[in-house]
Parts: C-alpha cells; sequence; structure tokens
C-alpha cells in the first residue's frame, strides 16, 4: 500500500489535533482547565529543580516549547493572575525576573505530568516494545530531518 505525502500531512495533523484535544479534556477533568499551557509550567519546574538555578528568559522559554515569546508572555501573565506562578528579581541579573512557582503551581505540575502519562498510556495501547522502539526512532529521523540546517535546501 502506498502512501502519499499529502495523506501523511492529513495523518501528521490529525494526531496532533487529536492529542491536544486528549490532553486538554483531561486537564478539564482534572480541574486544570486554568493551566493554558501545561509543557510551560513543567519547564518551570524543572527549572526550579536545576541545582545551578538557570533562570529562563522568555526567549529561551519560547524556543523550548517552539511559540513566539509574546506567546509566553501572554501565557506567563495569566499563569500569575491564576496565582500558578510569582515574579521575583533575579539575583545574578537586575533586569530579568524569575519565575517563580507557586504552591498552587508545582501541584499544577504534577496533576500535568499525570496528565501527560495517561495520555500517552491511552496513545501507545496495544503496541509492543519493538513497535514503540521503531516508532521513537521514526519521529527521531523526522525530527531530525525537520532541524537540519539544511532542511529547507532537500525540498
Amino acid at each position: 500500500m502506498e502512501i502519499s505525502f499529502r495523506e501523511m500531512e492529513l495523518l501528521s495533523r490529525s494526531l496532533n489535533q487529536a492529542h491536544r484535544a486528549a490532553i486538554q479534556t483531561e486537564l478539564n477533568a482534572a480541574g486544570l482547565e486554568k493551566v493554558g499551557h501545561p509543557m510551560l509550567v513543567s519547564i518551570l519546574q524543572s527549572a526550579e529543580e536545576d541545582p545551578g538555578g538557570q533562570c529562563q528568559a522568555q526567549r529561551e522559554l519560547a524556543d523550548l516549547l517552539h511559540v513566539s515569546p509574546a506567546a509566553v508572555a501572554n501565557s506567563l501573565k495569566c499563569l500569575e493572575r491564576d496565582g500558578y506562578v510569582r515574579r521575583e528579581p533575579w539575583q545574578r541579573d537586575a533586569r530579568r525576573n524569575r519565575v517563580i512557582l507557586t504552591e498552587k503551581g508545582a501541584a499544577a505540575v504534577e496533576g500535568c505530568r499525570d496528565v501527560f502519562r495517561r495520555v500517552s498510556a491511552r496513545m501507545m495501547a496495544g503496541f509492543t516494545e519493538e513497535e514503540l522502539q521503531q516508532l521513537a526512532w521514526l519521529q527521531r529521523r523526522m525530527l531530525d530531518n525537520l532541524t537540519a540546517p539544511d532542511s529547507h535546501e532537500k525540498e
């Protein structure tokens, strides 16, 4: 059976949309619907756990999340308004604010991580270990193709 690039594109988009919808449904069910960008709070938690105390700038967060710095700024503003984070001056550089998870934010991170695990388990149900390894290899290969410096020249 031959599959066209168009069919692959549609399948990829459908999978992405279904994954996002499943995550949002699970977040809503867990009472975490106000966490607009669950990966952002997860990254902030990881930064706090870093012994070096790395403070991530909005541009760095945007790059990690593959969104614009303005989108990160908007998400942080909403998270702060809803009590998930607070900002304080960063001791190493007064020009930057450090974003700190509140107790509510830390609890939300755990809830978000549980949601990610449940959705991933549901998405991967029925796959053998060999199939999962092959899928991971194929996804890494696709990612490498898209992020290679000359990937746009191959088209």
